[in-house]
């Protein structure tokens, strides 16, 4: 029990120091919080970047891989190489290939964006020209991993008798045209056509400020008249049930994509390949080594702020002198001088942390905001914050607190 009193003795005694430096305190603080801010800023920004892009290429679904003009990768070339072009895949290679690749437990689609800037109309009501319309087949939706939340899918008699009907993003129904009620069965105007909506999408976000529940999608056919722009580049992706039948089909539909650009056998690909778990892989090592850049940049910061609360509390120390002369000499022992520093860098370190958590977490917020992005509760970059502010007192008060321990009585007191 003594132990314990002495040890709250020893707590009360350092926050009515802190109390009495109070400007010397704040400063502190601030000191410590900048680097948190900057360790739990980053980290809140980098969560949210990796959980919209895991969401973004993780949507298509399980065993899938594309085939597009490229490679879902940023191309690149040396300063002495010329970048090769490749031919956009036209509708007859595209519509080839899928008659073509019969590959057992297979599900192949066909698809095109239409446009990016269509505008929808609803009773008396339209939108902004912002609405983008894309031309599928019945396969499209399971391929991409994509959940009609109310309604029903397309199936083959609506692609292959070209019924005017469509699906249409949330935003549709949580905040646009169709809000407040079923929209079910409800008729949407685009180009002068009208749509019957058939089904409505699950909520996905944005991606780098472009909304992906601002879409309508209708059958492929009826797409290409209405929206009939030259060079169209359409997209190809299939599905196998199988896992471990992926890689013979992928072998298989490359083989047949050659055969359709009329490739031969020396010459590369002039179309790109992609995987699922390829580009979930890929998008893993881009946000670790994000999350590698943050806390590099964070423990540089924090490092700083612990020098810097080190020098402080060295001061305070030695403008204390004459002070801990008195404890001493009224029988104060070392380890209660010694602790008392600690708990007062302790204290100031926490305070710190916790106000560095919350302008972080506030930044991280506002970054996600302004880029559109989903935001994501830090919980690991909270805890770390946690542990590094304590870290940080405990490291910065190690030798103010030994100094202060060592101090001779006598000299003490004759200091002022």
């Amino acid at each position: 029990m003594l132990g314990i009193g002495l040890f709250n003795e020893n707590i009360k005694i350092a926050l009515g120091s802190i109390r009495t430096q109070l400007l010397r305190t704040v400063l502190t603080i601030i000191i410590i919080a900048i680097g948190i801010t900057a360790l739990v800023g980053i980290l809140t920004v980098v969560a949210a970047f990796e959980n919209n892009l895991n969401s973004t290429f993780a949507s298509m679904g399980s065993n899938t891989f594309n085939i597009s003009q490229y490679e879902s990768q940023l191309r690149g070339s040396g300063r002495n190489e010329i970048e090769k072009i490749n031919p956009i895949i036209t509708y007859s290679q595209a519509k080839t290939f899928k008659e073509k690749f019969n590959y057992p437990t297979a599900l192949t689609s066909l698809s095109f964006v239409a446009t990016s800037n269509a505008e929808v109309k609803y009773d008396n009501q339209k939108t902004d020209p912002e609405i983008s319309v894309l031309g599928i087949d019945e396969y499209y939706l399971t391929n991409s991993g994509l959940e009609v939340t109310q309604g029903r899918n397309f199936n083959s008699f609506d692609i292959s008798n070209n019924v005017y009907s469509c699906i249409v993003g949330s935003d549709f129904v949580s905040k646009g045209l169709l809000k407040d009620t079923n929209p079910i069965n409800k008729l949407i105007a685009i180009r002068g056509a009208k749509f019957k909506v058939i089904g409505v999408l699950k909520e996905k976000g944005s991606t780098f400020g472009n909304s992906r529940d601002l879409r309508v999608m209708i059958p492929i056919q009826l797409a290409r008249s209405l929206f009939s722009a030259p060079n169209i580049n359409y997209s190809l992706s299939a599905m196998i049930q199988k896992a471990e039948l992926l890689e013979p089909a992928i072998e298989n539909a490359t083989m047949c994509m050659r055969k359709i650009r009329k490739l031969n056998p020396i010459e590369k690909p002039n179309f790109g390949i992609s995987r699922s778990d390829e580009l979930v892989n890929k998008i893993a090592n881009i946000t670790g080594v994000l999350g590698i850049s943050a806390w590099l940049i964070g423990i540089i910061t924090i490092l700083g702020s612990s020098i810097a609360l080190m020098n402080i509390m060295i001061v305070s120390v030695t403008e204390r002198t004459r002070e801990i002369g008195v404890r001493k000499a009224l029988g104060a022992k070392k380890s209660t001088i010694a602790i008392q520093f600690f708990i007062e860098t302790i204290t100031v370190g926490q305070i710190g942390g916790l106000l560095g958590i919350i302008v972080g977490i506030l930044v991280g917020y506002g970054i996600s905001a302004v880029l559109n992005l989903a935001f994501v509760t830090p919980w690991g970059a909270i805890l770390a914050a946690f542990i590094t502010s304590f870290i940080v007192g405990l490291v910065s008060g190690l030798y103010p607190a030994i100094k202060a321990s060592r101090l001779d009585p006598i000299e003490a007191l004759r200091y002022e």
